[in-house]
């Protein structure tokens, strides 16, 4: 699953890099949560090929997807994350898998290490990030969920697929990203059909990302300063004395405390 991540880029560094037509202004985000709004990139509608602007564009949306013909959100799950190797035919992505495709920008996510129950231990918090720095692009998908009063809410999930042989030892499962030269293929919903698009939905190169044990800070939505991507010594943290008193440690992903729909990111 992929339940947090960041984007701490400046918007000139995300136009330059996604090319883009104008991200607008948006301060770092160190600790993205569910519910929350998040920039997805899409492909730009431009009438003249010929054109020489930018041939994508940015859109704010819920990190929480809702398929269009959900008559009651409070009665449908929050669908944070797509399975790659389902969401083709599943009822619930079909359509954007389709129509709407994006790319979800990130400079890394979060990712727990569930140790076995009869450890006592509690999960460890690892931030993944490239280890080239700037950017990756996650594979993405979005939909405009609209009420019986008319008012509509833009949508969104996050691929994920199985994860590759570097990020087995954290978890099973991790976002798709989608590279650089794939970014147009990937957006064009014109004439890429899924099927044509299913080979970009697979796991990243083993020697993509590093995997940094952070503390457990990350895991209340609260914390969304820098220090939270501080590398901890684990060797040091697997012989410091125990704390009976210590409080249970926050459930490993996604908060139940995360920011209303409100699609600002001030």
């Amino acid at each position: 699953m992929c339940g947090r991540y960041a984007l701490t880029v400046t918007p000139e560094e995300l136009e330059e890099a996604l090319a883009v037509i104008d991200a607008g202004d948006f301060p770092p985000r160190y600790n993205i949560a569910p519910t929350q709004p998040i920039i997805v990139i899409t492909a730009a509608d431009r009438t003249d090929p010929r054109s020489n602007t930018p041939p994508r564009r940015t859109a704010l949306v819920r990190w929480g997807f809702l398929p269009g013909w959900v008559k009651d959100p409070n009665e449908f799950p929050l669908l944070l994350n797509a399975r790659a190797e389902t969401a083709i035919e599943k009822a619930s992505f079909r359509a954007a898998m389709r129509h709407r495709r994006v790319l979800v920008p990130a400079s890394g996510f979060y990712e727990w290490r569930r140790h076995p129950k009869e450890s006592g231990l509690p999960s460890q918090a690892y931030w993944i990030r490239p280890k080239s720095g700037g950017l990756v692009a996650f594979g993405g998908l979005m939909e405009t969920w609209a009420s019986a009063d008319g008012s509509e809410m833009d949508t969104g999930a996050i691929l994920t697929t199985r994860s590759n042989t570097a990020m087995s030892f954290i978890h099973e499962r991790m976002p798709v990203v989608i590279r650089p030269e794939d970014f147009a293929r990937w957006l064009d919903c014109k004439t890429q059909e899924p099927r044509d698009v299913a080979d970009l939905m697979v796991p990243a190169d083993d020697d993509l990302f590093d995997f940094v044990p952070v503390s457990d800070a990350v895991n209340k939505v609260a914390h969304t300063t820098p220090d939270i991507q501080t590398p901890i010594d684990l060797t040091a943290l697997a012989h410091a004395p125990s704390k009976p008193d210590r409080k249970k440690p926050a459930p490993a992903g996604p908060p139940d405390d995360g920011d209303g729909p409100q699609l600002t990111l001030f």
